[in-house]
């Protein structure tokens, strides 16, 4: 059996890009959530992403690596075309980064000054990667309309990682600070609804083969279930909120897995709009792939070092489940 290979690492790069919104997108959302806690609810927020957030961005690396490995031509056309965003993001980035570390040794004012360039380092990153998704799925077009079309696209996406950071916290949480995340929960699940539904109207808009995979009734009937499953879990993470607001008991792990559920079946949607071009309607998977022998060497690479990457982070979550302490970095 022949193994078609640029199918093969278009999957592991789609794997690697949705672990990497759900891992770092929650922690890039309890970064934008700061600035709403008060600040010893602050250290905790900061304690329940600080074992795991610089192990997240491992998949950013991964997804951009073989991106360029296996799709070299696609890796400058895509690079090329977002160079502002992507700088505006790695920015964001590493102005998270520093300010993590000099949070946890300042006092006084001058932990209120890295904390807000924590959260602004947030902010900026997922501004930025929400940028560059409103751009890629309307193809790179130029023009004002575009960027437009792209900035609310990154509000949403901004509100999505608001959601994930929040139903992170609730696992990680309780008390005040537990309450405090259900309604932002509700408020970022209002966000993600707004994402999806432009980047969903967006799309087929921005290019007729994506209108008529996703329009040609009645062949692409059944495809309507993933949209409806999108809803589904939207909504039982509303109603799971709307218990806990009321007191009622129910599991801390629900609403997050309800809306890593939303964000893996829009990822879905999205994957099955563009394959198998990597450029939208410009550049397919195979036209852009690299030569087999590479990528044969390339497979083996990937299939040792991947097993390393999931072992440990299941490893660092399993090691550090449980409730955040305040006193972490102390």
């Amino acid at each position: 059996m022949t193994i078609d290979l640029p199918v093969v690492f278009a999957v592991l790069m789609g794997v690697a890009v949705l672990a990497y919104v759900v891992l770092d997108g929650y922690d890039l959302g309890v970064g934008m959530l700061l600035p709403a806690a008060s600040p010893r609810e602050q250290n905790v927020m900061v304690s329940s992403i600080g074992p795991f957030w610089d192990a997240n961005e491992t998949w950013l690396v991964l997804g951009v690596g073989l991106l360029l490995v296996a799709f070299p031509s696609a890796h400058g056309i895509v690079l090329g075309a977002l160079y502002l965003p992507v700088v505006v993001m790695l920015i964001g980035l590493m102005l998270r980064g520093v300010a993590f570390e000099f949070r946890v040794k300042a006092e006084g004012w001058h932990r209120e000054l890295w904390n807000g360039l924590f959260w602004f380092g947030s902010f900026l990153a997922s501004l930025a990667q929400g940028l560059m998704l409103g751009y890629y799925i309307t193809g790179f077009a130029p023009g004002f309309g575009t960027f437009l079309f792209a900035l609310v696209v990154a509000g949403g996406l901004c509100g999505g990682y608001v959601l994930l950071g929040a139903t992170w916290l609730i696992i990680r949480t309780e008390g005040d600070l537990q309450r405090k995340a259900v309604g932002w929960t509700r408020w970022g699940l209002l966000w993600i609804a707004l994402g999806v539904a432009l980047v969903s109207i967006g799309t087929p808009l921005a290019s007729e083969t994506v209108r008529m995979k996703w329009f040609d009734f009645p062949r692409t009937l059944g495809l309507m279930l993933l949209p409806a499953a999108s809803a589904a879990a939207w909504l039982w993470v509303w109603t799971l909120t709307g218990r806990m607001k009321r007191g009622e008991t129910t599991s801390e792990w629900k609403p997050f897995a309800g809306a890593v559920a939303i964000y893996a079946l829009a990822f879905l949607g999205l994957a099955y709009s563009v394959f198998p071009y990597v450029v939208l309607d410009r550049m397919t998977i195979w036209e852009a792939a690299a030569h087999p022998s590479a990528l044969k060497v390339m497979l083996i690479g990937a299939l040792i070092v991947l097993p390393f990457i999931i072992g440990y982070t299941v490893f660092a979550y399993r090691v550090f489940s449980g409730k955040a302490s305040e006193k972490l970095y102390d």
